[in-house]
């Protein structure tokens, strides 16, 4: 599910908002390792502010 999610973002389907949760931040790795780091390093509504 992990690689689906990021080729949905890649793609620009879906944001790193619209993953769930349980596996937010390991699509948040794919994306970094593709180097797409703006996809990933998003913050979403639903996460605690930093």
């Amino acid at each position: 599910m992990v690689t689906i999610y990021t080729t949905l973002i890649v793609r620009g389907y879906k944001t790193i908002c619209d993953v769930p949760k349980t596996i937010r931040e390991d699509v948040r790795t794919e994306l970094r390792q593709l180097e797409l780091p703006q996809l990933a390093d998003i913050t979403c509504a639903d996460e605690p502010q930093v």
